[in-house]
């Protein structure tokens, strides 16, 4: 089995969370933070930090660690740090060459309401965020490991 590590950032501003839209028509359509795999000797806060800026167009401060969690995709098993980040900059912008490769079609910041009807992960972002953010992330939490909720595309 193939292993990946990666780095995302939840950009929280007030009671709204930063996601990327990846869509492929019959393909993908899910909400997710920005993030993606660990570059050469890149830090895991340089990865999410960088990833925010290819998918969003937005520069962040990394803050610190909310959670670790595994994922089966396919044949390869990803270890994600998710690390809770503040927007420095105000423009989004999904522009960029990778996050087209990526299929990402927009970036939003959304309130916990506006996830109706949309496919958002990480699956503790439906929920239990919310509270983990009013109690101040004392400790990163772990998420344990489980299979994805969906199958990415093999060039992903």
């Amino acid at each position: 089995m193939r292993q990946r590590i990666a780095a995302g950032a939840i950009v929280v501003d007030g009671d709204r969370v930063l996601l990327v839209h990846h869509r492929r028509e019959g393909i993908l359509d899910f909400w997710v933070p920005p993030g993606g795999g660990v570059i050469g000797d890149e830090t895991l806060p340089q990865a999410a930090a960088r990833e925010a800026l290819e998918e969003t167009g937005l520069t962040v401060e990394i803050q610190r660690l909310a959670y670790i969690d595994e994922l089966i995709i396919g044949k390869t098993r990803q270890c994600k740090f998710w690390f809770l980040a503040r927007a420095a900059s105000a423009d989004i912008s999904v522009g960029c060459e990778s996050a087209k490769d990526e299929h990402i079609v927009e970036a939003a910041f959304l309130a916990r309401a506006q996830f109706e009807g949309k496919t958002v992960f990480p699956h503790v972002l439906r929920d239990e965020f919310w509270s983990h953010l009013r109690d101040g992330f004392a400790q990163p939490h772990y998420l344990g490991v489980r299979q994805a909720e969906i199958d990415y595309p093999s060039e992903r």
